[in-house]
């Protein structure tokens, strides 16, 4: 636990109605009762004090405030801390924190108070992330799998996990040191392996799940693609609703991507690309488009493919028809107001607005996704990613026990699936990581 006294601005860098100076450690009562007109020595845990803020040079009053006591160890940090609640002028607010760091108290790097929160044992790693997820997040939904982050959801995911493979590396560690010992049931490798099928099975529906969750926080990418002058331009101003992109029946019209944002009802958000027509081209800036327009759709979550539903398909048409068939993908036959009869995709009209089967389309492909709301969800890359080393290992495991090896090879591999999960709570990692993470919050926080 450090022992210094940190101090920041916990609101906003603008002006307001109010402003929060927060302050934490051994030494943040003594500070807060120098500057105020009022003794906090004897005040109870959880209480307001009225005063005003002295200035100990000058003596004058600086500002008439609101201060919160909240001692150790029922605090956000485990320490003791004092939020001093002043009026919101940028230059008082600063004036104040000024005279707290004369004081003796260290200015906080972002994120410090959560830090000093994980470092106590109050949270654990996957809870602080959600807190960082809390105050970024800008939807209803992604303020849902914050709250069950803070609420602990990964934990209770991992702790059945984590004392699953306990079991199993305990029953092999017992075998492998006390084999003489006739009342200790006999581990091998039949026994060990339907325990850790099952418990690869477990990873395998968290990792499910845990993309379906990435896609409510981050969204659907999602390229538009086709030949020039299909409507691919006019679809992205039918999903914005805005005119994002130039439309113009000269060809080649869109040379670079044009991106937009569009939340869907029931929380579905889509990252809208609108790329350069595909098509052959002698023009070099036309043809660097065209690429990206390749990388874009390599990459994209969904690739809307837009066909013109008025004239018979063309070469590009069918090229881009075989090239985006290993995609998940929705063929889109545009001007249906011109259109002939179509055999298979969704006919729209994207000049009239017209695009509401596209929505319903979009919606039977990935409403499934919103599971990710109502079970426990890995928030980020960083879980994602320990918890696929972990599956890894299993599966390591799993090999090793179906060759009838020996069960200390085994034992090895579910050691490192256990070090994976407890790095995700945080209670194995490197400082460097952790000060990375923290450093991505906020001042204050």
């Amino acid at each position: 636990m450090l022992q210094d006294t940190i101090a920041a601005i916990s609101t906003a860098a603008q002006d307001g109605a109010i402003s929060i100076i927060r302050i934490s450690g051994e030494e943040a009562i003594p500070i807060a009762d120098a500057l105020l007109d009022r003794s906090l020595k004897e005040k109870d845990s959880h209480t307001v004090t009225y005063g005003h803020i002295i200035d100990p040079l000058t003596k004058e009053a600086v500002d008439e405030v609101l201060v919160s006591l909240f001692r150790a160890p029922r605090t956000y940090t485990r320490e003791d801390i004092v939020e001093i609640s002043c009026h919101g002028g940028r230059f008082i607010t600063r004036q104040i924190l000024q005279l707290v760091l004369a004081q003796g108290a260290r200015l906080a790097r972002p994120g410090e108070f959560t830090q000093r929160a994980f470092l106590s044992g109050r949270i654990d790693l996957t809870q602080a992330e959600a807190v960082n997820d809390m105050i970024q997040a800008n939807t209803k939904e992604n303020a849902q799998l914050a709250m069950a982050g803070i609420r602990g959801s990964v934990r209770k995911l991992l702790d059945p996990l984590i004392e699953a493979l306990l079991d199993m590396i305990a029953n092999i560690e017992v075998n492998i040191d006390y084999p003489e010992y006739e009342d200790i049931e006999e581990i091998t490798q039949e026994k060990l392996l339907p325990k850790a099928r099952a418990w690869i099975r477990e990873i395998e529906g968290i990792l499910q799940r845990a993309d379906s969750g990435q896609i409510i926080r981050e969204g659907i990418q999602t390229a538009i693609i086709g030949r020039p002058n299909v409507g691919k331009s006019s679809l992205l101003n039918a999903l914005l609703e805005e005119e994002k992109a130039i439309v113009t029946d000269i060809a080649g019209t869109t040379r670079d991507i044009v991106e937009g944002h569009i939340r869907l009802e029931g929380g579905l958000q889509l990252n809208l690309i609108d790329t350069a027509g595909i098509r052959t081209t002698q023009d070099i800036i036309e043809q660097k488009g065209i690429e990206k327009s390749y990388q874009i759709m390599e990459g994209a979550q969904l690739v809307i493919l837009v066909l013109d539903g008025s004239v018979p398909l063309q070469e590009e048409d069918r090229r881009l028809l075989a090239e985006s068939a290993d995609k998940t993908r929705i063929v889109v036959y545009n001007k249906a107001d011109l259109a002939r009869p179509i055999e298979e995709g969704i006919a729209i009209s994207a000049a009239k607005g017209d695009i509401q089967p596209l929505l319903d389309e979009i919606h039977r492909l990935f409403d499934h996704h919103r599971i990710a709301l109502s079970e426990p969800s890995l928030a980020n890359e960083r879980q994602i990613a320990l918890m696929r080393q972990a599956h890894a290992s299993m599966a390591s495991a799993i090999s090793a026990l179906e060759q009838g090896l020996e069960l200390e090879l085994a034992q090895i591999d579910l050691q490192e699936a256990y070090t994976s999960l407890k790095e995700i709570l945080g209670e194995v990692h490197r400082e460097d990581l952790i000060d990375t993470l923290f450093a991505n919050f906020c001042l204050g926080k």
